[in-house]
């Protein structure tokens, strides 16, 4: 496998200019992950397997509510992380459902290495759904919050 250095290069950089812990990419059956702590890992896309005798289970009753429908235009996750709904133990969260938020409102925090990262709207609206239960663990680019 071919590694494209200046790639690997250009994604550092973004993670240093976003604040980002993490970046991934895949091209093809080309995969590269860089996140800062971790160094920069490539894999070549698993072998397709054989479909389960079963389905899945949802990971949380949150994405079970979740229709894919409904997660259309919804705020991502940034990093991967802890995300809390409230700015402290015991208080009330950021926001709720119905609730009418203005751009740069904070919603949520990501919890990333012992850092806290205040997730704000993109855009003003009301919170159509809150995907992510409180202390729930995130990935990367997953779903967090609908804003219509």
């Amino acid at each position: 496998m071919n590694v494209d250095t200046s790639l690997v290069r250009e994604l550092a950089e973004m993670l240093g200019e976003t604040g980002l812990t993490e970046i991934e990419v895949e091209d093809g059956d080309r995969k590269i992950r860089v996140s800062r702590g971790g160094g920069v890992a490539m894999a070549a896309a698993p072998a397709p397997q054989t479909a389960p005798a079963a389905p899945a289970a949802p990971a949380s009753p949150a994405e079970a509510a979740a229709p894919e429908a409904d997660t259309a235009g919804a705020m991502k996750s940034p990093m991967v992380g802890t995300v809390y709904l409230a700015p402290e133990p015991g208080a009330s969260d950021f926001v709720t459902v119905g609730d009418s938020v203005k751009e740069g409102q904070t919603l949520l925090i990501v919890e990333a290495m012992k850092v806290m990262n205040p997730i704000t709207a993109d855009k003003a609206g009301t919170v159509k759904s809150i995907l992510v239960e409180n202390a729930q663990p995130v990935e990367f680019d997953q779903p967090l919050i609908v804003i219509g």
